[in-house]
């Protein structure tokens, strides 16, 4: 019974855990939008793209919001929707700033 208890636990947890950490998108690339409507979504919302990418299936946009904050958000690659957003740090933002300043020099 010990044993039965623990095993279904363990599943319990790694079930859990699995959908927590499932941000990936599973979708054919035939059902994809292009990295056109990616772009239409971002300048409607008012983002500056810096770099768009694809990252575990998702389309993922680095760049700033309206404000000029640091933004990195996460689109579904078939319908568009915002999947995560988040806002990067400033000590990215000071990193960056810098990298680009050694480049110019």
């Amino acid at each position: 019974m010990k044993k039965t208890l623990t095993i279904i636990g363990f599943l319990a947890v790694f079930t859990a855990g699995a959908a927590l950490a499932d941000d990936d998108c599973f979708v054919p690339m035939a059902d994809w939008q292009p990295r056109d409507a990616v772009a239409m979504l971002a300048e409607e919302n008012g983002w500056t793209v810096r770099r768009t990418k694809i990252d575990d299936g998702c389309y993922e946009i680095d760049g700033r919001d309206a404000e000029g904050r640091a933004i990195e958000v996460t689109v579904h690659p078939a319908t568009l929707e915002v999947i995560e957003f988040e806002y990067e740090d400033d000590e990215d933002d000071r990193r960056e700033r810098d990298h680009e300043r050694r480049d110019d020099d």
